[in-house]
């Protein structure tokens, strides 16, 4: 039982409270995955994807920071602790040792793809039942789609 009252049925709850616990998750696993990335690259484009990841880094803590905090104003106690990101992260993982500048741009390509496809899910899951927390993942995909495009832009 919650201490905090939500204003949303238990149906629309549930699926609100998915949607916001799935994003969180995502996000707090971008910016470990980003800043592994950030810590490890190596390269002739070293310093310019060394500077974007941190760039990434402070957009999904920003966000899951949001995101936590819309969960737990509607009675859903976020979950970002270790393992249950590691259990239900969309992110592939990283590999182990330096990582070559190219890698690390088709790193984020990706682990930025998987979490963009999730998100527009979830705009779509929540726009009926609340559009407040749609609003939300909307600004925040907003965001992740331009840093997938700089990325993109970086493999071009």
């Amino acid at each position: 039982m919650s201490p905090v009252k939500s204003p949303l049925s238990d149906a629309d709850l549930t699926t609100v409270g998915g949607a916001l616990q799935g994003a969180l998750v995502d996000l707090v696993d971008l910016s470990l995955v980003a800043k592994q990335v950030h810590w490890n690259v190596v390269g002739p484009r070293f310093r310019s994807v060394h500077l974007q990841l941190d760039e990434v880094v402070d957009t999904a803590r920003l966000h899951s920071d949001t995101v936590a905090e819309r969960a737990a104003a509607l009675g859903v106690n976020p979950d970002g602790r270790a393992a249950t990101v590691a259990a239900t992260s969309a992110i592939g993982t990283v590999p182990e040792g330096w990582i070559k500048d190219t890698e690390a741009v088709s790193i984020l390509v990706a682990a930025l793809g998987a979490v963009v496809t999730r998100m527009r899910e979830r705009i779509d899951a929540t726009g009926d039942p609340d559009p407040i927390s749609q609003d939300i993942l909307i600004g925040l995909t907003g965001d992740l789609e331009k840093h997938a495009w700089m990325f993109q832009a970086e493999s071009a």
